[in-house]
């Protein structure tokens, strides 16, 4: 699967006692134009399963370029508290959400099926926001960019 690029986000939500979690995720799709629906997975052994499955909202952070230092702090386990001194704003449906993300969808959590060792996560699209950025992608096991076409 690593011949196969992808684009990194981070996934964000708060829990019923308002603990912000967050994750990298590039197992991310888009699933329906109507309704909006986008699909992401996380492994059945993740301490933030039963948060995820249960919330009402997530927020799909997709990065941009220059952003690989986040998409590193999000994936990795030993960090505690992933936000602190990461740039985030609140959405209305009191979500973190990552600052100068390339695109943020804003997601009600539609339903969830676990399929071999994934819970796969489809989220309904509630809310948009994007700015002009190139995406930060990762291929063959590392962080790269796009190329601009000749």
């Amino acid at each position: 699967m690593g011949a196969y690029p992808t684009g990194v986000a981070i996934v964000t939500m708060r829990t019923r006692d308002g603990r912000d979690v967050g994750l990298t995720i590039n197992s991310f799709a888009s699933l329906s134009l109507d309704p909006p629906l986008v699909l992401w997975s996380l492994v059945n052994h993740s301490p933030n399963l039963e948060a995820f499955r249960d919330c009402a909202h997530f927020a799909i952070n997709v990065l941009a370029d220059g952003q690989e230092e986040l998409a590193r702090r999000f994936a990795t386990p030993a960090i505690a508290d992933k936000f602190e001194g990461v740039a985030v704003a609140q959405a209305p449906e009191d979500l973190p959400v990552i600052a100068g993300a390339l695109t943020v969808l804003v997601c009600e959590n539609d339903h969830s099926r676990t399929v071999g060792d994934h819970l796969l996560m489809v989220g309904r699209i509630v809310r948009t926001g994007h700015q002009p950025a190139a995406p930060l992608v990762f291929h063959a096991g590392r962080f790269t960019a796009l190329q601009a076409a000749a």
